[in-house]
Parts: structure tokens; sequence; C-alpha cells
């Protein structure tokens, strides 16, 4: 696809993008960047765009997948207890909590530096420095598929020392795992 084509088939498309964007995001900003993030992937692809029926229909769900990228980005936890504590609505925590809090991120960082490769780099990509999984597949040059199971079994291996560690004796140690996990 010539850049001519992809502005008389792709470019018009903007506004109703902007608008699917928006119900996901419902952020003005967010909704801007999704769409410019989305014209640049659609344009790496141009050249695979000649061989589908219908470019409105996967410029749709490429936004869709980008948008729900970047919502379960949000959701991610970040593994910093200042970064943990910050947008709490109870105010301020608990002087036990916090150091609780503390002394769990730095042994999750422990963890995630005793594992192995690649789990601890798909790991570190995914949840410490907020690579998509598209993103880490590209960079590493391994199959998304590859990505996600990797990212699963290190994120269980985390899951599984945690628990050892803290063992599961009360409540709160349940709880814990499961805030942090």
């Amino acid at each position: 696809m010539t850049a001519k084509e992809f502005n008389e088939q792709v470019v018009p498309l903007n506004k109703q993008l902007y608008r699917y964007a928006y119900r996901y995001l419902e952020d003005v900003d967010d909704t801007k960047d999704a769409v410019q993030e989305v014209f640049v992937k659609l344009w790496n692809l141009r050249s695979e765009l000649k061989q589908i029926a219908s470019i409105e229909a996967f410029a749709v769900r490429v936004m869709r997948n980008h948008c729900l990228d970047r919502i379960k980005m949000k959701k991610t936890v970040r593994l910093d207890a200042a970064d943990y504590f910050m947008n709490r609505p109870s105010g301020e925590p608990e002087p036990d909590r916090t150091l609780e809090m503390t002394e769990s991120v730095t042994l999750i960082h422990r963890i995630i530096s005793d594992m192995p490769e690649p789990q601890r780099t798909v790991v570190k990509m995914r949840d410490l420095e907020g690579f998509t999984n598209e993103e880490i597949a590209r960079i590493l040059k391994m199959a998304d598929g590859t990505v996600r199971v990797t990212l699963s079994r290190g994120r269980n291996r985390i899951r599984e020392a945690f628990i050892k560690y803290c063992g599961y004796e009360n409540e709160r140690n349940k709880n814990l795992v499961a805030e942090i996990l």
C-alpha cells in the first residue's frame, strides 16, 4: 500500500477510531495517544493491508486490542512500595503496613533476580518496565505465545516463592499475596 492509498483508505478512519478508543479509555489524552499509536502500527503493516478484506474492521480490531492492552497496563501492579501507597484511598498507611509492604516488595525483587532467563527478563519488562507482550516478543525475538507462557510461569514462580516464604498462617498474609500478585 502506498502512502497515497494509506491516506485515502486508513486516515479517514481517524474519527471513528477516536470515538471507539474513547469508549474504552475515557480520557482525551490517552485516546489521542492510542489513535496515534494505532496509526503507526497500521502504517508499519501497510504492505499487508492489501490482503485484508475490510481495512476498517481490521483497524477497529487493532484499536480494541491496543485499548485493552493499555487498560491492562494500568492495572499492572508496580513493584515499588512508594507507588503502592501513593494513591491509596484510605489516606496515610499504618506504619506496620508500610513496613510489611516494603519488605514484601523487596522479597519479590529478590525472587525475580533469582529467576532463570528468560522468565526474569520477561517479568521485568512486562511488570516493572511496562512493555506490552507484543513489544517484548519483538524485542526478544520470541513468539507472542511464548511470551505469554513465560510470563505466566514467571508470575506463578513469584507467587509460589512468596507464599512459601510468608506462609499462609493467617488471613492477613493471604490478603497481602492477593494484593501484590
